[in-house]
């Protein structure tokens, strides 16, 4: 069984350290701090081991440094994707009607919203929805109706205008 306990006062004693460490090898402070979450917790994964190691410290530094070798290895494959193929072309802005769209989402309801999203972006059936939701089919017909009419109260549209599918 690990114990907590000295797991907890090694943390305490090497984590500003291997942070101060970590931003050094890394070179980015948010991915120093990723690095060195993700080595402490591969240390108490296996704290049986690494507290009976003769230099803990030393091994949480050693996966940091495994760590920041991986990530640069990732950021050189992208960029030589980048020197081949060039950078991807530019997003295009969002349309009008997407933003309307998504601003009269917004106002709704979390339930409302929910339920519109995973019936007419996600395909799910009114059965689908109850059982991720947990709610009643009846209280999900409920919720599309009238997040409908909301919606078309919101966008200025008759509510016979938007697609309707029960099924």
């Amino acid at each position: 069984m690990r114990d907590a306990g000295s797991f907890d006062e090694f943390y305490r004693t090497t984590a500003v350290r291997t942070l101060r460490y970590a931003v050094a090898v890394v070179g980015d402070a948010t991915e120093a701090q990723d690095a060195v979450q993700e080595a402490y917790a591969r240390a108490w994964r296996r704290w049986e081991a690494v507290a009976a190691h003769p230099a803990p410290e030393a091994w949480v530094r050693l996966v940091v440094s495994r760590l920041a070798n991986d990530r640069w290895r990732r950021l050189g494959g992208v960029a030589a994707l980048l020197r081949r193929t060039g950078p991807p072309p530019p997003a295009p802005p969002p349309g009008e009607n997407t933003v309307v769209l998504v601003t009269a989402l917004r106002a709704l309801p979390v339930n409302l919203r929910r339920a519109l999203a995973l019936h007419y972006l996600c395909d799910m059936s009114i059965e689908d929805i109850a059982a991720e939701t947990g709610a009643p089919p009846g209280t999900v017909k409920s919720w599309l109706s009238r997040g409908r009419e909301r919606l078309a109260a919101q966008l200025g549209t008759a509510d016979t205008d938007l697609e309707v599918r029960d099924a």
